[in-house]
């Protein structure tokens, strides 16, 4: 069954693919294909960019299905992995090529995620970081559990998909582009873990791009091209040269061009140039037409330099010369303005848009320069871009093609293009081939080489020594900010590059752990920091309005606001479950408009049923409205912005309909309904205990049950939740249905304390709810927040509102400010999110 694996037997290894297809809008991705893992084996996965490795990595993992005909086996059976889970069931684990991670979970809640430990239906918060804190020590991670994932830098991140693989104990381990981003010590410790994992009896497969690794790790080989399976053979068996004319399908000559540029005049000189504790005094130079390599480990500070020097980041000290200039570079449009164009590593995150077309991120840093007459020139993109998309010969349908469409490679290509259509003078390219094939590598490295014989000058940053040995014409090793040494062409090796790069081990070790340490001092720190400071600012309100209006702290007052901050608390926290999960409820208003009616109208025709009813019934209008809500957004693929904010005028408008302008008063509903919020318990109103307990509640829920850890990691990263099996769709559809029934629930407490109903409550109400959960900290993005956060923000809002009543100041200027409040929430927001991605790099 199995040809291309060899021996029979193969049938019963731990997992296998048996004549799988897999088309996608008619294009098939593999054709045919068949291979097996075998226990206490290292299976490589060879193949150019698009050739379908992805696929079949999908397929294993249980992301796709195969089409019919095609089947995936588990020891000998067939098996229908209808998710990521099921595959995790029969003991597969992966470890993708883009970290799967939540940067705003904490490292422990990554690894264990879909699986947390529990005591009952909590989470074993303590079992949980003692087993990661071991995780960590065996994959060479110095870092708390408790560290935000998105306080670490890319390496590291890797790292703890490397852990988390680990932890699943899997009899199978899918390991796709895991080297991309790890330095050489930490790609040795990982081949050392793999080598335990071997011993054990896991079955692996192993899928990458760096040939040195492939050999060092593989026992057999399986090379596709365009879909199809080429060969399966002993790693022993196949040269390298093979498996690379297997994999392109003709001879490669080379894989570095003969470089025979001869270096000008110096056109880039810094002297003196430090940047906090990331680099400091740095000096070098490079000449036109010369490539000058960067080596080191991944964080010695290399990609920081490349940012100042593009204008991203300043410089503490130095200074930069071009051709003899100095240059004071204060953003990166004025670096491209003088001719020096950056590549960054991160081509998701940080080049490309990844749902626009394949021309308009080709021509994005020229966008300048294709208008005409004001507006955009298809023919002037076209003549500024095509050249350089012909000569790295990229593989796309159309220009207008998404370029999420695209293979790695061809990404890059596009990336590449983008920045040579600027004409720079000096090129920094970091990590320029990272996460490409070998025909693609071979295209770009014979690019860099024609560009610097052009007289191009060119900084070279690079992980994988082959390429920097084999690229530069001289090599700057760093070391935990500083040049460790610089080597020429004949003296370098990557011996010396490593000696050099490394230095005691310890040493950077050390650093690393108090890096992470201080990452995981300043997350707690934040949030502290975030809660006090709307403590203070609830102070700066409420003590300058007492001044003059001693009534702010007069009893009734603090009462009146008490209970105003327990209604609002209670729908901040239905909107605080949607917005977690990236989504937004615009119809809460509208909600508790809806759901008051239904409560005083039903108390109202039957007051003998008693307050349970009233409740009742307006929680079950919430709940269905909430359930209207989820179903079109997860259902229809709406985005909820556009669901809620057309829910909000139909909501509205049945109450209008349902009233018909009539009004429910105080001595038309029962005693026992206006007692609901107004009784007095323990000396406080019922209302705010109410409040109390639903927060109490829904924090409970949100920080310590695996549902709501794994809301907040839809929230983060949604494309990553689904691929650890995390029901996306549900999980949304069930916090739009819980936020649904908060609002009903909202609105019977909004009828008894108000007592008055009729088709106008709570109106224009929605905006004070956002403005309370983004002021409390919830992020817009998703992700990130605390019940503790909106609390205080519902409660400085309805302070900030009270106080511009006692000092009269004109009620209509209240939606303004609260607008202005959001404004400066979220501005503080997006600084310290900066502030983060700064320490992370």
């Amino acid at each position: 069954m199995l040809q291309a694996d060899g021996p029979s037997g193969d049938e019963n290894s731990p997992a296998a693919l048996i004549n799988v297809t897999k088309t996608f809008g008619g294009i098939a991705a593999v054709r045919d294909v068949s291979f097996a893992l075998r226990a206490g084996e290292v299976l490589a996965l060879l193949g150019e960019n698009g050739a379908g490795k992805s696929t079949c990595v999908k397929l294993l993992a249980g992301v796709i299905e195969p089409d019919a005909g095609g089947s995936v086996l588990s020891d000998g059976r067939r098996v229908r992995f209808r998710s990521p889970l099921d595959a995790q069931e029969h003991g597969i684990a992966v470890m993708h090529q883009h970290p799967g991670l939540f940067p705003d979970l904490s490292v422990a809640e990554n690894i264990f995620l879909g699986r947390m430990p529990r005591h009952g239906p909590l989470i074993d918060a303590r079992g949980m970081e003692t087993a990661t804190a071991e995780l960590l020590a065996s994959v060479g991670l110095s870092c708390a559990p408790s560290t935000l994932v998105g306080r670490l830098r890319i390496s590291e991140q890797q790292l703890v998909e490397v852990a988390r693989a680990l932890s699943q104990e899997a009899r199978v381990l899918i390991m796709d582009e895991p080297t991309a981003a790890l330095s050489q010590r930490e790609v040795d410790r990982l081949f050392s873990l793999v080598e335990v994992l071997r011993s054990r009896g896991t079955a692996m497969m192993f899928v990458g791009h760096r040939m040195d690794e492939i050999f060092q790790i593989a026992d057999r080989i399986t090379v596709l091209r365009d879909g199809r399976l080429i060969a399966t053979e002993p790693a022993a068996a196949m040269t390298r040269d093979r498996a690379v004319s297997l994999m392109i399908g003709r001879t490669l000559s080379t894989l570095y061009p003969e470089l025979n540029n001869t270096p000008g005049a110096v056109l880039l000189e810094v002297e003196g140039l430090s940047r906090g504790q990331t680099f400091r005094d740095m000096s070098f130079h490079v000449r036109a037409g010369e490539i000058l390599g960067f080596g080191g480990l991944v964080g010695s500070g290399r990609t920081e330099i490349a940012r100042v020097l593009f204008g991203i980041d300043k410089a503490d000290s130095g200074v930069i010369r071009l051709s003899g200039h100095e240059l004071h570079l204060r953003s990166a449009a004025e670096a491209m303005r003088h001719g020096i164009a950056y590549v960054s590593e991160d081509r998701l995150g940080q080049s490309l848009v990844m749902d626009t077309a394949i021309l308009f991120n080709a021509s994005l840093a020229v966008a300048d320069k294709t208008t005409r007459g004001g507006l955009m020139s298809r023919v002037r993109e076209l003549a500024l871009v095509r050249p350089h998309l012909d000569r790295l010969r990229l593989r796309f349908a159309s220009y207008d093609q998404p370029v999420r469409a695209l293979s790695g490679g061809n990404q890059q290509k596009v990336v590449l293009s983008k920045w040579l259509a600027t004409e720079p003078k000096i090129l920094i390219l970091d990590e320029p081939t990272q996460g490409i094939d070998v025909g693609s590598k071979a295209e770009v490295h014979a690019m860099i080489a024609a560009l610097a014989q052009s007289g191009m000058a060119i900084i070279l940053i690079s992980s994988e020594l082959p390429e920097l040995l084999g690229m530069s014409d001289r090599i700057l090793v760093m070391r935990e900010g500083s040049f460790a040494a610089e080597l020429n062409r004949a003296e370098a090796s990557q011996e010396a590059v490593l000696r050099a790069a490394t230095g005691p081990v310890s040493a950077v070790t050390h650093g690393d752990a108090g890096e992470s340490a201080s990452h995981a001092k300043l997350t707690a720190s934040w949030w502290r920091r975030r809660e006090a400071g709307l403590v203070v600012a609830i102070a700066a309100v409420v003590l300058p309005v007492a001044a003059i209006n001693p009534r702010m702290l007069s009893p009734a007052n603090l009462l009146s606001i008490s209970m105003d901050a327990a209604l609002l608390a209670v729908v901040a926290v239905a909107q605080m479950l949607v917005m977690v999960t990236r989504g937004i409820d615009l119809s809460v208003a509208s909600v508790i408009g809806l759901s008051a009616y239904g409560a005083a109208s039903l108390m109202q025709a039957e007051p003998g049923l008693g307050v349970g009813a009233g409740i009742g019934i307006a929680s079950g209008l919430g709940l269905i409205c909430g359930l209207i809500n989820g179903l079109v957004i997860t259902r229809g693929a709406v985005p909820a912005i556009v669901v809620t904010l057309g829910t909000l005028s139909v909501y509205r408008g049945i109450v209008s309909i349902w009233a018909g302008g009539r009004q429910i008063s105080a001595d038309q509903v029962p005693a026992s309904w206006l007692d609901l919020t107004s009784l007095n318990i323990l000396g406080m109103p019922a209302v705010v205990l109410i409040a109390v307990v639903v927060m109490l509640a829904a924090g409970l829920v949100l920080t310590r049950t695996p549902i709501g850890r794994e809301l907040f990691a839809i929230g983060s990263n949604p494309d990553a939740a689904a691929l650890i099996g995390i029901r996306v769709r549900r999980r949304r559809l069930g916090a739009f249905a819980v936020a649904g029934l908060l609002a009903g629930f909202d609105g019977a407490l909004w009828a008894s304390r108000y007592a008055t109903v009729d088709a106008r409550v709570a109106t224009g109400f929605e905006l004070t709810v956002v403005a309370a959960v983004v002021v409390g900290g919830v992020a817009i993005r998703g992700g990130s927040g605390s019940v503790l956060g909106i609390a205080l923000g519902a409660l400085l809002l309805l302070v900030i509102r009270n106080g511009l009543t006692l000092v009269r100041i004109d009620p209509l200027w209240l939606q303004g400010v609260y607008g202005l409040v959001i404004v400066v929430a979220v501005t503080i927001d997006t600084f310290v999110a900066r502030r983060a991605a700064g320490a992370s790099r």
